[in-house]
């Protein structure tokens, strides 16, 4: 699953990932895109929180000017 949160500035790049993984089943790939510099620590943060896993980050194309980042979040088992 891909979220395109480029050109999106804080808080939008997690929201969106929030609502993506709303309901997604444990093991789903999120993939997030963004430009937003916040959003690397962001989206650890939010993954630690909820006991899902980043697994990776790498360049992603960008829209414009600005350098895009594509981090990947493993969903683990929805927090009871």
């Amino acid at each position: 699953m891909i979220v395109d949160a480029r050109g999106l500035l804080c808080p939008q790049p997690i929201i969106r990932l929030a609502r993506a993984a709303a309901g997604a089943p444990a093991g789903t790939e999120v993939t997030v895109l963004w430009t937003d510099r916040a959003a690397r620590a962001d989206i650890a943060a939010w993954a630690r929180m909820r006991g899902h896993t980043v697994t990776g980050e790498s360049a992603a194309e960008a829209l414009d000017e600005r350098e895009a980042r594509a981090t990947t979040v493993l969903l683990g088992e929805p927090a009871s």
